[in-house]
C-alpha cells in the first residue's frame, strides 16, 4: 500500500533522513519506531504532504503520492492542536469538510463516531473546557471522522489513563479489521507488542531493522527458554548438565518453579525435553522471545557500539 523508497531529506545540512526504504502492506499495524530525533517526524511530515523529500520517493497505492490523496489519509499528530474556540462538534464537522466531505455525509460521520464512543454528549461542549483526556478523545476522533483508508497515529496512548488506553488499542485493532492499514508512531513498547504485525527502527535518520514482529524477535533471541515444572529443584539442576546454564528460577508455590535457562552450543528444545523427562513433571516449556522493548534497546546498542 505504501513504498517508501530511498528517501533523504537534510535540513540547513543536517542529513534527517538517509536513504530510507520502508514497505506497508494493505490492514497492517505498522510500528515507526525510534528514540526521540531519529527522523520519525520527518517521515510522517512527508506522508501528510508537509514536506517533500529531497530524493527518493513515496508511493499510494502503486502511485506517487499526491495531494489529491490526502482525503484518504487520517492523521493524530504528537502535538495536538484543537481548535480550544470552537464546540466538538463544530470542530469535528470542519476537519470533515477539510478533508473532502460534503457537509451531509460530515454530519453523518460525526455523528456515528459521537455514538460509537458514547460521548454524544460532549458535541455542544467548547473545546477550551476539555480535560486533557476528553480533548485526547476528540483528537482521536478527527484522525477518523472521514473515514481514512490509512491512518498515521502519532503516540495515539500519550495522555490517557489505563481504561482509555486499552480502549483506544482496541479501536485501532478494530479498524485494522475493516480492512485500514495503520502506521503508530510511539515509545509505548507494550502496544507494540500487543497490537503491531510488523514495525521499522529508525536511528539517526537511517532504517537499523523492519521485518514482522515475530521476526524482530526472534532475530534478538539470546536463545533462552522458559520451562514451569513439578518436582525437586536438585534433581532438575542436575538434568541440565552443562548443556544448559540456569539463569534465574523462582518458587511458584510447593514444588513448584519456574525458571529461565540458556542453551548452549547446539542443544534443541527436544534435547532438554529428554533430559527433563525422568526426573521432573513438564507443565511448560517454550522458548523465549525479547519484548520489543528489549530488541529496540540492543538494536540500539549494537548500533551504537559499531560507530563509536
Amino acid at each position: 500500500m505504501i513504498q517508501i523508497e530511498g528517501v533523504s531529506k537534510s535540513y540547513q545540512r543536517k542529513l534527517v533522513l538517509d536513504d530510507v526504504s520502508i514497505s506497508l502492506t494493505q490492514g497492517q499495524i505498522f510500528g515507526l519506531l525510534g528514540p526521540n530525533g531519529a527522523g520519525k517526524t520527518t517521515l510522517i511530515r512527508m506522508l501528510n504532504q508537509m514536506i517533500s523529500p529531497d530524493s527518493g520517493h513515496i508511493l499510494y497505492q502503486g502511485k506517487a503520492l499526491s495531494p489529491t490523496q490526502l482525503q484518504n489519509i487520517g492523521y493524530l499528530p504528537e502535538e495536538r492542536g484543537l481548535y480550544k474556540s470552537m464546540g466538538v462538534e463544530e470542530h469535528l464537522l470542519f476537519l470533515a469538510r477539510l478533508r473532502g466531505l460534503p457537509n451531509k455525509q460530515a454530519k453523518i460521520n460525526v455523528d456515528k463516531w459521537l455514538n460509537h464512543f458514547e460521548i454524544d454528549s460532549w458535541r455542544n461542549k467548547r473545546i477550551a473546557t476539555l480535560s486533557k483526556g476528553m480533548a485526547q478523545k476528540v483528537q482521536f476522533l478527527a484522525a477518523l471522522v472521514h473515514e481514512p483508508e490509512l491512518l498515521i497515529l502519532d503516540e495515539p496512548l500519550s495522555g490517557f489513563d489505563p481504561m482509555n488506553v486499552e480502549l483506544i488499542m482496541n479501536e485501532i485493532k478494530a479498524l485494522q479489521n475493516q480492512g485500514r492499514t495503520i502506521i503508530l508512531s510511539t515509545h509505548n513498547m507494550k502496544s507494540v507488542d500487543e497490537i503491531c504485525d510488523a514495525a521499522a527502527l529508525l536511528h539517526q535518520g537511517k532504517v537499523l531493522a523492519q521485518d514482522s514482529i515475530w521476526n524482530l524477535r526472534s532475530a534478538s533471541s539470546k536463545g533462552e527458554i522458559e520451562v514451569r515444572f513439578e518436582g525437586h529443584m536438585l534433581a532438575f539442576a542436575n538434568a541440565l548438565w552443562t548443556d544448559f546454564e540456569l539463569v534465574e528460577q523462582k518458587e511458584l508455590s510447593e514444588g513448584r518453579y519456574a525458571c529461565l535457562l540458556r542453551i548452549r552450543g547446539e542443544r534443541t528444545l527436544n534435547d532438554l525435553m529428554r533430559s527433563l523427562q525422568d526426573q521432573v513433571v513438564v507443565e511448560r516449556l517454550e522458548k523465549r522471545l525479547p519484548s520489543m522493548q528489549e530488541v529496540f534497546i540492543d538494536l540500539i546498542s549494537q548500533h551504537q557500539l559499531q560507530h563509536d
